[in-house]
């Protein structure tokens, strides 16, 4: 893809821009994405042709609704599956999946304060400038970098789900009603309020804390759908999210995924990207690095699925999901290790001059009990069982700073205590 940088910038800051915004707005804005048009093949659908039997491109229309808005089976509201004669119920079928894909035929970059120019490689091509993945795709052939004759988006009946668009309507009101059926189905507030309470709290949520935010998914109390801001905030507060009881159940809680614990460490030591480096090279490498990097999971699937269950597990035998033990490997465990002890003592090659800031750790290094209490506070909000701490207090004490250069010895507290606290099972673990 062109400018494939400032395009996932973009649509990082869609993202962000609808992050607590309606899901409505959210789910239009993914499916006009250059960066997703891309990837799930959006762009360059053309409409149907009996001449050549030429269909439109199906992959965006089947992810739209498997992954974005509505699953693989008809939901109850409390995340469970609907039955009938004791099996799931599909939400789609094929005839689905043809009919939707035709509501997204027709668009292409919108070329508007895009000027486009030839391929310095190849004059025979047009590149289109640099604004034209920092804004939404367009259906009006006038706007794309290469006009045609007459647009590609397909005016046959489009059926899908239950719904028929009517013959000769322009790709506007199609995408619309589109929309509009998929984020009216039943399936979408349970699907996203399950995954969201997975990423954020919790990957076996009970039935009832669905039931509680897919209810406010369906209805904030004043009577909107798709609140984001209001469906976040009943999940981080919903009594299943902090109470004792669920700190003390075994089935509550999370592996933080790798690339969210470098975040933390990050955020809780300052190294912020300035306006000349950063943290910007791939991570993903398993062996050597974090087994995880944005915008670079190995599927479509992401880098991984909600109902993932480790082979001959505890999880498995307890039968509860482990999502994140996905990216989990024998090579990628040391691989994190390593690469953390890197990242604390600032030698890492990808933090590209970055460095850690341990100012105010610095000052509790002859105080190991306080600096490991501070630390439990800022990492693991006061969650480091008495075992870990007494390993952490005995390898921070063994480092005597009346010996040896007293400022080396307390730069090797700091970096001992902070890169054991990020190994420890009460970090990866989030309660």
């Amino acid at each position: 893809m062109w400018w494939p940088t400032q395009a996932f910038a973009a649509f990082w800051d869609t993202l962000n821009e609808h992050a607590f915004g309606n899901f409505r707005d959210l789910l239009e804005a993914v499916c006009l994405s250059p960066v997703m048009g891309v990837f799930l093949d959006t762009i360059g659908s053309r409409k149907d042709d009996e001449k050549t039997g030429r269909v439109p491109d199906e992959n965006f229309a089947r992810e739209l609704m498997q992954l974005f808005s509505i699953g693989l089976f008809e939901l109850n509201l409390d995340g469970s599956n609907r039955l009938q004669n004791g099996e799931p119920i599909e939400t789609y079928t094929n005839s689905d999946v043809a009919g939707l894909a035709r509501a997204f035929t027709g668009y292409d970059v919108d070329m508007t304060d895009a000027t486009s120019f030839p391929d310095p490689a190849n004059p025979n091509r047009i590149i289109p400038g640099v604004q034209s993945v920092r804004q939404p795709m367009t259906a009006n052939p006038s706007n794309w970098p290469r006009p045609e004759s007459e647009s590609q988006h397909s005016l046959l009946e489009k059926r899908f789900l239950g719904v028929a668009v009517p013959p000769g309507t322009g790709p506007r009101d199609t995408l619309r009603m589109a929309l509009d059926t998929l984020f009216n189905h039943p399936n979408v507030g349970p699907f996203f309020a399950k995954q969201m309470i997975q990423r954020l709290v919790t990957s076996n949520p009970t039935p009832d804390y669905v039931r509680r935010v897919a209810s406010v998914f369906n209805d904030n109390g004043a009577g909107v759908r798709g609140d984001l801001a209001a469906v976040f905030e009943a999940i981080l507060v919903d009594e299943d999210a902090y109470t004792d009881n669920s700190l003390n159940d075994f089935r509550f809680g999370k592996l933080r995924e790798p690339v969210v614990r470098f975040v933390q460490f990050a955020r809780s030591f300052r190294l912020y990207k300035s306006d000349s480096v950063g943290v910007t090279r791939d991570l993903s490498d398993n062996q050597k690095l974090l087994s995880q990097s944005p915008f670079r999971a190995r599927s479509v699937f992401g880098f991984f699925r909600p109902n993932y269950v480790p082979p001959r597990s505890v999880t498995a035998a307890n039968d509860m999901f482990a999502p994140e033990f996905q990216v989990v490997e024998e090579t990628s465990i040391a691989a994190y290790v390593n690469f953390i002890v890197a990242s604390v003592d600032g030698r890492g090659f990808w933090l590209n001059d970055l460095q850690p800031d341990y100012t105010y750790e610095l000052g509790l290094s002859d105080q190991p009990e306080a600096l490991i209490n501070h630390l439990d506070l800022v990492l693991t909000a006061g969650q480091l069982r008495s075992a870990t701490r007494d390993a952490i207090f005995r390898a921070v004490s063994a480092i005597d700073v009346l010996q040896s250069d007293p400022e080396d010895g307390r730069t090797r507290r700091v970096h001992t205590a902070v890169a054991l606290t990020l190994c420890s099972n009460d970090f990866m673990i989030q309660k």
